[in-house]
């Protein structure tokens, strides 16, 4: 087997070549850095000249975060989702979609594959949402959709996680029972390498086996990385929504980052958990349960 992958040199895009490496495929790597192994592309600019002859294509490279210019979300996310789909028309397409497709302002209760939302909270959100659509337009492809995905080498959701604690207490949104199904990247890396093999189209929900309690996973990994210490405190929704909407207020005036959004309280506040029945019955995926126990190693290792 044959594949290419974009976002290679990122988390999701490089732990799928890594497993596609590990059961003997051939990996061309698109990246949008040069370097050893790997094939230039920066999905905000043109393609390349010629594209490589292969059995699939993995479309990971995304422009990713809470805030920003929305027209840089839309070459990279939108814009680069249709340049892959156009040059790879006669290829089976993988694109890995995010659970932000679904309705921000409702909680996901064990979710199927519905139809995109038409109103985000932010310009990734809305990006992510068309790029699924333009995904799912090409001819043979099928959009996973991930929900929250960490493991070996995460640069944004734990990091971000312990880079919130201060002064020994850690404050999250919601409250410790609000569930949530996450994401390990060997489910997902699973997920993609048999999507390639796969005639599965349209939309595949990818997650962790069961969700798990907000505040049970925040408590593991304070442990696992050795914040044993750390107490946690949850800001209710409403009042988070409100902080969140003062800070994005504050960061036009200011062109500053927000330290908290609307996006990120959506996402962590309420019930995010999905039905999984396409990822085991169509794509023959049994998922492995959420597990963080690693996850001082991860960091430990510079994840």
């Amino acid at each position: 087997m044959r594949i290419a992958v974009t976002g290679a040199t990122g988390f999701v895009g490089g732990a799928v070549a890594s497993a596609a490496e590990a059961q003997g495929w051939e990996v061309v790597r698109f990246a949008r850095r040069r370097g050893p192994g790997l094939t230039y592309w920066d999905m905000t600019g043109l393609p390349p000249a010629r594209v490589p002859r292969v059995d699939a294509v993995v479309h990971a490279a995304a422009h990713v975060a809470d805030w920003g210019d929305a027209s840089l979300f839309h070459r990279a996310n939108v814009l680069g989702t249709r340049a892959i789909a156009e040059a790879f028309a006669g290829t089976r397409l993988v694109h890995i979609s995010s659970s932000s497709v679904y309705p921000w302002w409702e909680p996901c209760v064990n979710r199927a594959e519905d139809e995109v939302a038409t109103r985000h909270l932010n310009a990734y959100g809305h990006s992510k949402t068309l790029a699924d659509v333009e995904a799912r337009r090409h001819g043979n492809a099928v959009a996973l959709r991930p929900h929250g995905v960490y493991g070996p080498g995460d640069r944004t959701l734990l990091p971000r996680l312990i880079s919130n604690v201060r002064n020994g207490h850690l404050l999250s949104v919601g409250n410790p029972q609000v569930k949530h199904q996450l994401t390990h990247v060997d489910n997902l890396a699973r997920a993609v390498l048999a999507s390639c093999q796969s005639e599965v189209r349209g939309a595949v929900n990818v997650g962790d086996a069961g969700p798990v309690e907000l505040g049970d996973v925040l408590r593991q990994v304070l442990d696992a990385t050795g914040l044993d210490g750390v107490a946690i405190r949850y800001l209710p929704e409403q009042a988070a929504m409100a902080l969140a909407r003062a800070s994005e207020t504050l960061s036009r005036a200011t062109g500053r980052t927000p330290r908290l959004t609307r996006y990120a309280v959506s996402q962590l506040g309420r019930e995010r958990t999905y039905c999984l029945e396409r990822l085991r019955r169509e794509l023959g995926i049994e998922p492995i349960s959420t597990t963080v126990a690693d996850a001082g190693k991860w960091f430990k290792h510079g994840a």
